[in-house]
């Protein structure tokens, strides 16, 4: 009988961190493709107009919806006008939170703090923990024991999958972290990568989320009602399942332990609607790439770098089949990745992963 391969730690506080640095992966110097200085100081202008104008029409998206839902309240037309006013409340609830906590959505700094500290508490997650958080993310992508926003490890657990449809997996642990913060405490992973100089701005972030929360809750029992809750913060829940869809299409499935974003982050044509939604997120191995690059100037770092990356998935839908196939291996093969071929016009990936059996011979000499 084949030997199982040895299950690995994904915390960030276990074994595989020491592991991560002593082979050179944390905090290391990624691939980068080639652009011109100057096109480059030009893709990173920052404006205010574009999140402006997407501003106005995701609120105002969400005035109209949410109106029809309190008219429809009582009636069959409640699924589907709720439905529609979670998905608008989640989904560029989430995007807004990535695209703003990175300072790079509006070109006035309040506006992306105002933005940020809104987008944080619709989604459910604490603003100045998950900037810290987010910031490892994009330092060590996917470097297991280093990276905490790893969606499922491998195997994967479909549970956590499966629960992240209704945001009942992440969302109970960011409301116990919200308590937990709200009396001065921090979790110990938080600890690693949030700097003490923050705790307090952490604690007090937590103390009015849980002031809004409880308002609300106070606010249904007052009226006899869930509908004010079915407005702000239940949304979070019966609105994240477009969240997880785009989520699982980021890095599932690619490469762990590299240092090339071109292996282990996957863009994706997406049509207008889902690019309004997801704020230019599809284009996902660029925005690792050059995380200053605006979501509005995506598309034309998309153009200038697809000479040195593989094909873009043509899809969302060939994106998620791409996905599911390879959890399905993954369950029984841990190492399964997708690996696709660059263009005759692209440099090799870093260290000289080329294919699938190039990149066993790297594992091998990494570990």
């Amino acid at each position: 009988m084949a030997a199982q391969p040895k299950k690995r730690d994904y915390s960030i506080i276990g074994p595989e961190s020491k592991r991560a640095q002593d082979r050179g992966l944390a905090s290391a110097d990624w691939y980068a493709s080639p652009i011109p200085r100057k096109e480059m100081k030009e893709l990173m202008k920052r404006r205010n107009g574009p999140a402006i104008r997407d501003t106005i029409i995701w609120f105002g998206g969400l005035v109209i919806l949410g109106y029809l839902a309190y008219l429809s309240w009582g009636t069959w037309w409640a699924i589907p006008a709720f439905l529609a006013y979670g998905i608008l409340y989640a989904t560029p609830g989430d995007s807004r939170w990535h695209e703003c906590g990175h300072g790079t959505a509006f070109k006035t700094p309040w506006m992306n703090e105002v933005m940020y500290q809104i987008a944080s508490f619709m989604v459910l997650r604490s603003a100045t923990p998950w900037r810290w958080s987010h910031a490892r993310h994009h330092t060590d992508t996917i470097i297991v024991g280093r990276d905490p926003e790893i969606i499922t490890e491998r195997p994967p657990i479909w549970k956590v999958l499966l629960l992240q449809i209704f945001h009942l997996y992440g969302g109970p642990i960011e409301i116990k972290r919200f308590v937990l913060h709200a009396f001065g405490r921090m979790e110990a992973q938080e600890k690693e990568y949030i700097p003490q100089s923050q705790f307090k701005k952490v604690f007090w972030e937590a103390r009015a989320y849980m002031l809004i929360i409880l308002g609300v809750v106070a606010a249904c029992f007052w009226a006899g009602t869930v509908m004010p809750a079915m407005f702000i913060f239940l949304p979070s829940f019966y609105g994240a399942f477009v969240v997880i869809t785009f989520g699982i299409t980021q890095h599932l499935g690619l490469y762990e332990d590299v240092l090339d974003h071109r292996l282990n982050s996957r863009t994706i044509y997406m049509n207008p609607l889902f690019r309004f939604l997801y704020w230019n997120m599809n284009y996902h191995t660029e925005h690792h790439m050059f995380p200053m690059v605006p979501y509005h100037a995506l598309p034309k770092l998309h153009a200038a770098m697809k000479d040195d990356c593989p094909a873009a998935r043509p899809s969302l839908w060939a994106a998620l089949k791409e996905v599911f196939h390879a959890l399905r291996q993954q369950k029984h093969d841990p190492a399964y990745v997708v690996v696709k071929p660059l263009p005759a016009t692209a440099r090799p990936y870093m260290d000289g992963i080329a294919h699938e059996l190039d990149f066993e011979k790297w594992m091998q000499k990494q570990a």
